[in-house]
């Protein structure tokens, strides 16, 4: 350790000078380097959270350190601040200041080192021995601590403190688990981990890493982050769905602790009545799989309680597409809440986005597993937040209260409204115009769209966006691109592509319009593959477009508008039931009526403030795809899907065979959102006129068609 007296230009006993940095010129230093065109003064003081006068005086030990490495301060009128000089001394400079023993830490890190030391420890952690580790007195450690303790209450752990005794953090395995995930995202972020995923941090120097970043990776194994990398890989594709990069990350992330946890046996505690509910979700059966085989590799037994663990992590996974998540348990009740967002949104704007299906689907996919992480307090990063705030204020604000109506038993993040809002902005930026480009984002749906939109309307060009990911990138075809842009830098990659924010910024956007102007357009590419490969997937397009219109022929040709006598729900679906196996719509009424009896257990059906009740199944039962209304004669009571009792006298029942291809689940899905797309909608489903229904059935899903055909032409 260095001596706090000692000056810059000490030495350290051999001959050689050692630099003292305080740990405010460290920070200035950092925020000058990362700020190549400069910052003003002012700005840099509300990042230290000091004065500007106490910033003017740190400058003069800041332009002593820049003279040792051959660099200059320059102030600019206008500018601010910055650091001038060749490159190669910049990073020479950000070598010492990462790979330097310091006296002093920032409060912040050495409150980081504090808690991660706390949470890896067995037992309590004296005082005395984290002020000496720090080059600190107790009275800081102290001060620190409460720092800490207001931070880990939101987590639901608290600080222990006797004396005597020492400190130690208490509260549930599974608590701790998220507080180191959450410490090791908010210091890596999604690209790092990418980077450590792939193996690149093996090639990155070991002086780079300062203290804090060596403690954080000391949670998890680097090794065991790359075999169960590997291991995640091998079974990806059998995975029910495709999750976004940043969820594949925090998996991976997620099972390194879990695994590393368990080798130092500590256990995590899960309800054993919640086990059984999910035991029979897709989701634990993948968790399964995950769990088998990294008891094999790091020959460890994996209890059920983790798996319960991993399960509702795959649950509350964000997603990275829409494919079969349609129609699937909860998804049409997720599906109306959407829709009464579009319309809150589209009110409050004054812009009807209420036919935009694109941004329906997207917030189905976006809000399930949403909910779920809300429901389940497992919380989610969002890097952008400020940045949305910042530039979406007014539709920031709409969705905060958007939320609160739609959801009132909710209490949802500022974190999961940013992600709301990207969607929303998306379909407000929306144009079709255009070049080719490629997008690659590790953030999901949403972010990818933002920055597709935001291209689209500042380059109107651009005639065709594609989407992929980090780990799908091999697979894409450079050559058809005019312009690629990612949210990360790409390892190993020789093409030229442009490294943005996933907002755009102006400068972003200025520096692609240039290149751009000196590009020509490229011509569509002719296929690699054989004409035969090419013929196939023709046919595989045409296929998928027949089944859309075979669905909306037997959708419109099934369609009716009865009434129903009945003393009850269940007497009423009976009959309905009754008449559809009379028609050769399902081969079997009695099961059709259970399994339609047990959707309504799991969750309420009926539609907050209108009189329907949609009752939907998928059944082995069903032959025929089918949607049909029935006016009850009764007044019935159900329960709605806000959780309370309503009155209802329309039945709206959606039926699907249980081997129904993705097209038709895409079709019976857009019929839920027609429902309560707007005030009118309700009003004619709640009607009597059977022909105007069908009318405004027959336009909307044959408009979804020709909206289908077109998506699917690229």
């Amino acid at each position: 350790m260095i001596s706090k007296s000692c000056q810059h230009g000490c030495s350290n006993g051999t001959g050689e000078e050692i630099m003292y940095i305080s740990a405010r010129e460290r920070k200035i230093l950092d925020i000058l380097l990362s700020h190549d065109k400069g910052i003003p003064v002012r700005e840099l003081a509300e990042q230290l959270n000091v004065s500007n006068r106490t910033v003017h005086r740190d400058l003069k030990g800041v332009e002593r350190i820049l003279q040792d490495y051959h660099l200059q301060l320059v102030k600019k009128s206008g500018v601010g601040i910055q650091i001038v000089g060749d490159d190669h001394n910049k990073k020479e400079l950000q070598l010492h200041l990462f790979h330097l023993s310091h006296t002093e830490y920032t409060p912040e890190e050495r409150q980081t080192i504090v808690l991660i030391t706390l949470l890896e420890a067995v037992e309590p952690v004296k005082l005395l021995s984290l002020a000496n580790d720090l080059n600190v007195t107790v009275a800081t450690i102290s001060h620190d601590l409460d720092k800490i303790s207001e931070n880990i209450e939101r987590y639901g752990l608290s600080l222990i403190r006797k004396r005597g005794y020492g400190v130690e953090i208490a509260g549930s395995e599974s608590a701790k688990r998220r507080m180191m995930s959450e410490l090791l995202f908010n210091h890596f972020g999604e690209y790092e981990f990418l980077s450590l995923m792939k193996e690149s941090i093996q090639k990155r120097s070991a002086e780079t890493l300062n203290i804090v970043t060596e403690k954080l990776l000391g949670l998890i194994d680097k090794k065991n982050l790359l075999i169960i990398e590997r291991q995640i890989e091998n079974i990806k594709d059998e995975l029910p769905f495709t999750i976004a990069d940043s969820s594949y990350v925090a998996l991976v992330v997620h099972l390194a602790l879990a695994v590393e946890r368990i080798i130092q046996g500590e256990s995590i505690n899960f309800d054993p009545q919640y086990l059984e509910t999910i035991r029979v979700t897709k989701e634990y059966k993948t968790a399964e799989k995950i769990a088998r085989s990294l008891e094999n590799v790091f020959d460890i037994t994996i209890p059920n309680e983790e798996i319960g663990y991993i399960t509702m992590h795959l649950m509350g996974a964000k997603l990275r597409d829409r494919q079969d998540y349609m129609l699937e348990e909860a998804s049409f009740e997720v599906g109306i809440k959407a829709q009464e967002l579009i319309r809150f949104v589209s009110h409050e704007l004054n812009v009807d986005l209420t036919d935009d299906y694109p941004l329906f689907q997207d917030l189905v996919v976006h809000l399930k597993p949403a909910i779920y992480r809300i429901q389940h307090n497992m919380g989610i990063a969002n890097p952008l937040l400020s940045k949305i705030v910042q530039d979406y204020p007014e539709l920031f604000s709409t969705l905060e209260k958007g939320v609160e109506e739609v959801f009132p038993d909710l209490t949802v993040p500022r974190e999961e409204i940013g992600y709301l809002v990207l969607h929303f902005a998306s379909a407000l930026l929306r144009e079709r115009k255009g070049l080719h480009a490629l997008v690659i984002c590790s953030s999901g749906l949403g972010t990818a769209k933002i920055l597709a939109t935001r291209l689209k309307k500042e380059i109107p060009d651009i005639v065709h966006i594609q989407h992929t990911s980090v780990f799908e990138l091999k697979e894409a075809d450079m050559e058809q691109y005019d312009l690629i842009v990612s949210t990360v830098p790409l390892h190993n990659f020789t093409g030229h592509y442009f490294v943005v924010s996933p907002i755009l910024q102006e400068r972003e956007i200025t520096t692609i319009k240039k290149f751009l102007e000196n590009q020509k357009v490229k011509a569509p590419k002719e296929p690699d593959h054989p004409l035969m490969e090419g013929a196939v997937k023709v046919a595989e397009k045409l296929k998928s477009v027949q089944k859309v219109s075979e669905t909306i022929v037997n959708i419109l040709n099934g369609f009716v508008l009865q009434k129903l006598d009945g003393d009850s729900v269940e007497e009423a679906l009976s009959e309905a039931c009754h008449r559809l196996y009379q028609r050769g719509v399902i081969s079997d009424k009695e099961q059709v009526l259970t399994q339609l009896l047990n959707r309504e257990k799991i969750g309420g059906l009926g539609i907050p403030e209108t009189p329907f009740a949609l009752y939907h199944t998928r059944s082995p039962a069903i032959i025929l795809p089918s949607f049909t209304i029935y006016t009850l004669t009764k007044w019935q009571t159900v329960t709605g899907m806000h959780e309370k009792q309503m009155k209802v006298n329309k039945i709206l029942l959606l039926l699907a065979p249980e081997s129904a291809a993705q097209e038709m689940l895409s079709v019976l899905s857009h019929i839920s959102s027609l429902i309560i797309k707007d005030e009118e909608s309700i009003a004619l489903f709640a009607s009597e006129d059977d022909e105007k229904i069908y009318s405004f059935l027959s336009h909307h899903l044959e408009k979804f068609f020709y909206e289908y055909i077109e998506n699917h032409k690229e």
